[in-house]
């Protein structure tokens, strides 16, 4: 299992309308594109010393070949859409994760 982890920071005079936008728009669209089994939203709680408010949005690939596919056939497009909405008020940067396990409680 690979998970494609975006870390964003928002600007507070965009905040709502962007978290709206991920949401109802951004999340189902990336979804749709069939390359990810499931995908979890967070809210990261430093508070950051720029301002802003920080979001993990992490992505579950059953592969490596799947996380290609959608870096080649989607995600330019999707990011675009981002960028013209929100410009410089959203930053992001972006990690690639391989779960080794999972622990659950007993």
């Amino acid at each position: 299992m690979i998970i494609y982890n975006v870390t964003l920071n928002i600007d507070d005079s965009i905040h709502e309308q962007w978290l709206a936008w991920m949401m109802d728009t951004h999340i189902p669209d990336v979804m749709e594109t069939g390359k990810f089994l499931k995908a979890k939203m967070v809210k990261v709680l430093v508070v950051e010393e720029t301002g802003g408010t920080t979001y993990s949005v992490q992505y579950f690939a059953e592969s490596k070949e799947k996380l290609e596919a959608y870096y080649n056939e989607d995600a330019p497009r999707l990011r675009e859409e981002g960028h013209r909405l929100f410009g410089d008020k959203m930053l992001a940067f972006r990690t690639e994760l391989e779960l080794l396990k999972e622990f659950k409680s007993v």
